[in-house]
């Protein structure tokens, strides 16, 4: 018999930030030195799409190709599934979610299924510079949502229904807010000490935090 989640006992760390604000490069850092699981919910989709037998492949490849957001109980319940699994299998139970909730009404159904978060790591940044750095990641990444019609319907998605998100947790004084714009080095300090208080509970994995330089 499978083991309940034991919610109440998980540290959940949602990230925000539009399309190419670093979200997956800051989260590789933290699973780097922490002890966190990180999931991405967009790689998550992505990786969906190419499951034969997925009741969800064909609608979330047409959300990609128009950057909509999916119905919301789809991304719970795949989080869901997931980060269980992880906790059966691994014993995990510190979780960095990135690119989710994007939409309101995803955020009480996560509370309400699974638990809620910690902490919300907004990466604030100009779309001037997103947008450089997705034209640079486009020649490499063979990201169908990388796609240069794409992008302005992702900025546009982000501004429309995922900001609400950021203000829905900032009214609960959830969201620590960094400036992304910068170098991803200056960056990651400011998100180790925006979310010092969790860091340290978590404990670190390895004491050299600015041992890597990867632009991604």
């Amino acid at each position: 018999m499978s083991q309940p989640a034991p919610a109440t006992n998980w540290t959940v760390i949602f990230v925000l930030g539009g399309p190419g604000a670093g979200k997956g490069t800051q989260c590789a850092r933290l699973t780097k030195h922490y002890p966190v699981c990180h999931f991405s919910i967009g790689d998550m989709m992505r990786a969906e799409t190419l499951k034969p037998a997925s009741p969800y492949a064909e609608l979330i490849h047409a959300n990609i190709l128009e950057g909509r957001v999916g119905p919301p109980a789809m991304a719970v319940g795949m989080l869901k599934t997931a980060m269980e699994e992880k906790y059966r299998e691994e014993g995990e139970t510190a979780f960095i979610i990135d690119g989710f909730p994007r939409r309101i009404e995803q955020a009480p159904l996560f509370a309400t299924t699974i638990c809620e978060p910690a902490a919300v790591l907004f990466l604030d940044c100009a779309e001037d510079v997103q947008a450089k750095r997705l034209a640079g990641r486009r020649a490499t990444s063979g990201r169908v949502d990388d796609a240069a019609r794409t992008i302005p319907k992702r900025f546009n998605v982000f501004r429309e229904m995922t900001m609400p998100v950021v203000e829905y947790y900032t009214a609960q004084n959830k969201v620590v807010q960094v400036d992304a714009s910068k170098d991803r080095s200056a960056v990651y300090r400011e998100v180790q000490t925006g979310l010092g208080s969790i860091l340290k509970t978590l404990g670190m994995k390895i004491e050299d935090s600015d041992s890597d330089s990867e632009n991604t």
